[in-house]
């Protein structure tokens, strides 16, 4: 497979909570997450919408799980979401809920 394998996947999107600490939104100094894509969930930490839902799928998921997929602030998204590794057991668990093949 050549090229980036999330580009035709996006499990991991449709699968984990993403929670992550309240300054990384840019509404704080230095910030760069969307706030208007967040949602609190302690003093300190947020989560990105829809990470929250049954079944679960990011706000800023754009397209079909398995088919082709991009992410709307993949520049801006948030250090769990940039984190998680192609083909680690994180995204190969969510690639296996989906009923995609391991990477």
């Amino acid at each position: 497979m050549g090229g980036d394998p999330c580009i035709a996947c996006g499990a991991c999107c449709a699968f984990y909570r993403v929670d992550f600490h309240r300054l990384d939104l840019d509404s704080a100094p230095g910030g760069f997450v969307p706030a208007r894509l967040a949602m609190p969930l302690t003093e300190n930490l947020v989560r990105l919408r829809g990470t929250d839902d049954f079944p679960p799928r990011c706000v800023a998921l754009e397209g079909e799980v398995g088919r082709e997929v991009r992410c709307a602030i993949y520049p801006l998204r948030p250090g769990p979401c940039r984190e998680l590794e192609p083909g680690s057991e994180a995204c190969n668990r969510a690639r296996r809920r989906h009923g995609l093949p391991e990477l």
